[in-house]
């Protein structure tokens, strides 16, 4: 019988009644029971540890089960006296309910909460019932994983973005409803797939009553990155790493470690182990690769149950994943949970259209997680049309096993299409072609003013293509082997290669089949390239998000010297790619349109949608080349992080946003420019807000002139009193016109006793840096100097707190232009004065602190309690020597020095 069999293979030990023998194994399945008067028989009990623990209902095989529940259910609660004296109940029946067919099985866990049955592909092993039975035992009121999810700890935002922050809820909601035993993550390459998996794997193990998770990645490659941010990742509260807790593993020909909490490989890997076949564990691309033309069979194997794993991840796995390799998820009693950027049809079937989160492209680049894109198209003759070679020519043919050459003479005219371009055939002048377009328009047109070559990443179709592009690349740019290399897994050490690419200044463009198509990260990549056409918009959206990542300044420019700030890349086109339907177009939509024109548009509220989109990229351009102090100054100014207004502009815009707001709507265009207005308000309704964007672009702007050739008007050394005449009127306007919105200078004007701060200075300073003015604070001194001669006093060194002088000057609070420091000085020595006159001296140790103390004051207009605890004064013990050395006055000194010093 198939059951038998069935139970048998799982470890159990089948038996008929009169036979029983409840010490012949751990787990006893035993035939037809008879139960109490009018509840029938039993088609088996299952024993465990010599206690009655669950019901089988058999039926022939075709029949649905879930409509034999009731009979199964009452076999359960109907247990004869002898049965019932060494039987484990819940509510008073047996805990392990299962309905089976032979083809098909049902098991509820009467320990779950709103316990209900669910498809196995076999029955499980009797060690895993007295597992369940132990955890029952110990916490009886939380006994499985389905019921501890439900009361998870807060979880700790502190490491989480918002988006990897819902997509972790979302999970853990999905897992705690059990309305779905599958969910799926929609997010956007770049944004931390990874990273949310682990913390969500870390959260079910540590807290979830998770034994052992699944973690499913695309290319066995990706494994070892997948291993490093298991090991990388620090857990919240104690900060060990997450190998310190659990066993991380890959699987391997040695099988599955009987201490791995988490085991990762490709799916193809773990289908050779069901099987008992070999798993290597070195790249194999072929196995990589491998997709069966019809569907897979899983068998049975007791080496790995279906219960072996409580959690899938599948990390955009395999794209045939969720079709012909479907059967090797649906063999484990897990939830599965799907992390992709582009979910297709089949995608979204599988997962039952449980979306728990969603996280698009352009909502990442608003969000300065991932950077936008350019397109750059090339065409060649031959790209668009294939070509064709005359009869009667000699020809070079490459054996493709050995790649030796040959010359044969053609016997007829050969066309090919441009489908056979580089597969069939391979022309070496629409190669070259290519490559020297890129080179020749890559400083003008690609990446304009910059003269390093960027990091540039070119997809070939296979590796024979990959050595031709290669080759070209290092003709065309006449440089080194050092400057271009093939990584593919044919090549020569690729994970070296890789690692170079990522790190060298050197290596500049790598070419590559599949090796870096999928979840391998070089963040300083800047140019995807494609001579080679993809027609799955999972994959391109995966080869595209190879440029997608962020990356530090300081990183950026160990790299490419000439950048700055990675605030885009761009897509080379040399095969038509991204004329496909499923190609999302870029947020910079409309790259001719200058910055001023979208604010000014923005302002009138007739900005298109186009317009809106380019909008929030180039905001989100500027938000990635802002210091952090310039970037908390638009976000004061804006009333709001500013971040949030790109994403308001970039929700606007999205398909899926603007197609829920018309549902049932009468005029959908007019609801669609609602909420594009709504969008836009928070700039069109802050004129200031879009005067210091504009003034913060053109400080982060330098324009490069090679055209105009400069000549000489005049050299000469006397001061030009006009022109320091024009900065000081200048200066004095711009005083008046933004005394409302520069708090220096209100309280130079309005609080003139009160004490201004060293933030409100260096905000000022930063304005008045910037164009159209740019000046400093010895420009403004000098201009003074030639225009009052008599008042204002020389200085070689201007600090910044001299700028509080200036402020003073202008207002006619002094009537002297005196350097800062100075005049703190010369308050200094009044007071020390005055100190001796009211019979107050102090030490030379006291002395040491008060001198030190003014120095402070002279260049930061001002001293807290907290600048004791830096140098100089550490030297001395900071705040505990100042109280050691001044005693209970050193409180009252700081401040009456704050007000004598700097009033």
């Amino acid at each position: 019988m198939v059951i038998d069999r069935q139970l048998v293979d799982a470890g159990w030990s089948v038996q008929d009644n009169k036979d029983l023998n409840l010490f012949a194994a751990e787990g006893v399945a035993c035939r037809e029971v008879v139960m109490k008067s009018g509840h029938g028989r039993a088609d088996y009990v299952l024993y465990v540890d010599k206690k009655a623990v669950g019901i089988i209902e058999a039926k022939p095989e075709g029949t649905a089960l879930s409509g034999v529940e009731w009979q199964s259910g009452m076999y359960a609660e109907g247990l004869p006296v002898d049965v019932r004296l060494r039987a484990l109940t819940v509510a008073g029946r047996l805990p392990f309910v299962f309905e089976a067919s032979g083809t098909e099985t049902h098991f509820t866990n009467g320990y779950d909460p709103e316990a209900r049955a669910r498809r196995l592909f076999s029955f499980p092993k009797p060690s895993t019932l007295a597992k369940i039975l132990r955890d029952a035992d110990a916490n009886p009121d939380q006994p499985t994983w389905r019921a501890k999810v439900r009361h998870l700890p807060e979880l700790d935002t502190g490491a989480l973005r918002p988006a990897q922050i819902t997509a972790i809820t979302g999970i853990e909601h999905s897992l705690a409803s059990q309305q779905f035993d599958r969910s799926l993550v929609q997010m956007a390459t770049g944004a931390g797939k990874t990273f949310t998996a682990v913390t969500t794997a870390y959260r079910l193990l540590r807290y979830g009553g998770f034994q052992r998770i699944l973690f499913l990645v695309d290319r066995n490659n990706l494994a070892e990155q997948t291993l490093a941010e298991f090991q990388n990742y620090r857990t919240p509260g104690d900060g060990r790493r997450f190998t310190e807790i659990y066993g991380v593993d890959k699987l391997s020909s040695a099988g599955m470690l009987g201490s791995s909490s988490v085991v990762v490989s490709t799916i193809q890997r773990v289908f050779k182990a069901l099987k008992n076949e070999e798993v290597t564990s070195g790249d194999d691309p072929g196995l990589d690769d491998y997709v069966p033309d019809a569907p897979v069979n899983v068998a049975y194997n007791p080496a790995m149950p279906p219960e072996t794993f409580d959690l899938v991840i599948v990390d955009e796995a395999h794209r045939s994943i969720y079709g012909v390799w479907r059967g090797v998820l649906e063999y484990f009693d897990a939830h599965v949970v799907g992390l992709t950027a582009t979910p297709g049809k089949q995608t979204f079937a599988f997962f039952r259209q449980n979306l728990v989160s969603e996280y698009t492209y352009p909502q990442s680049v608003a969000d300065r997680v991932n950077v936008d894109f350019d397109l750059y198209r090339i065409r060649t003759e031959i790209s668009e049309k294939g070509g064709k070679i005359d009869a009667g020519l000699f020809v070079p043919k490459v054996d493709r096993r050995t790649r030796k050459e040959r010359l044969e003479q053609l016997e007829e005219d050969y066309e090919y299409t441009h489908k056979q371009l580089d597969r069939a055939v391979t022309a070496k002048s629409q190669i070259r072609l290519v490559l020297e377009t890129f080179r020749d328009r890559l400083f003008t047109e690609i990446f304009p003013g910059r003269s390093t070559v960027p990091k540039t990443l070119i997809f070939a179709k296979d590796d024979a293509h990959a050595e031709e592009i290669v080759t070209t690349v290092r003709e065309v740019f006449g440089k080194g082997n050092h400057f271009a290399a093939k990584i593919t897994y044919a090549a020569r050490d690729p994970k070296g290669q890789l690692q170079a690419f990522r790190t060298s200044p050197s290596l500049r463009i790598a070419v590559t089949v599949d090796m870096i198509a999928t979840g391998t990260d070089v963040k300083p990549l800047e140019c995807v390239f494609f001579m080679r056409d993809v027609r799955s918009a999972q994959y391109f959206e995966q080869m595209k998000g190879r440029g997608a990542r962020t990356i530090a300044p300081a990183d950026f420019q160990s790299v490419t010297p000439d950048a700055t700030a990675k605030t885009r890349f761009v897509i080379v086109d040399a095969v038509g790619v991204t004329e496909h339907d499923f190609v999302e177009p870029p947020l910079n939509r409309d790259k001719g349109v200058p910055l001023k024109k979208l604010l000014d548009k923005a302002a009138a509220l007739s900005l298109s949608e186009d317009e809106t989109a380019t909008l929030a990229s180039r905001l989100a351009k500027l938000e990635l080349e802002l210091t952090p102090e310039e970037r908390t100054e638009l976000d004061d100014v804006a009333g709001t992080p500013v971040r949030d207004i790109v994403r308001g502009l970039v929700d606007a815009v999205d398909p899926d946003t603007q197609a829920h707001a018309v549902q049932d709507a009468t005029d959908p265009a007019a609801v669609i420019q609602d909420l594009l207005d709504e969008a836009i308000e928070p700039l069109a309704a802050n004129p200031e807000l879009r005067a210091r964007i504009l003034e913060l672009r053109a400080t982060h702007d330098r324009i490069i002139d090679e055209v105009n050739q400069d000549t000489l008007i005049d050299a000469y050394g006397v001061v030009d009193t006009t022109r320091a005449k024009s900065i000081v009127e200048s200066w004095t306007a711009y005083l008046t016109e933004h005394r409302d919105e520069i708090t220096a200078i209100q309280l130079a004007t309005e609080a003139k006793e009160r004490r201004i701060a060293f933030a409100d200075i260096q905000e000022l300073a930063d304005r008045i840096s910037r164009p159209p003015h740019n000046w400093t604070t010895d420009l403004i001194w000098d201009a003074y100097a030639a225009v009052d001669v008599d008042r204002v006093r020389h200085s070689d060194h201007h600090t910044l707190t001299d700028l509080v002088s200036l402020l003073r000057y202008t207002v006619g609070v002094d009537h002297e232009l005196v350097p800062y420091a100075d005049q703190v000085r010369g308050r200094y020595a009044a007071w020390l004065a005055q100190q001796e006159q009211a019979g107050t001296t102090f030490s030379p140790l006291e002395r040491w602190w008060l001198d030190r103390m003014v120095e402070v004051i002279a260049s930061s207009a001002g001293i807290t309690a907290d600048d004791l605890d830096q140098a100089p004064f550490t030297d001395r013990g900071g705040i505990d020597g100042a109280l050691r050395d001044l005693g209970d006055r050193a409180g009252d000194l700081l401040d009456e020095l704050n007000s004598e010093l700097t009033a």
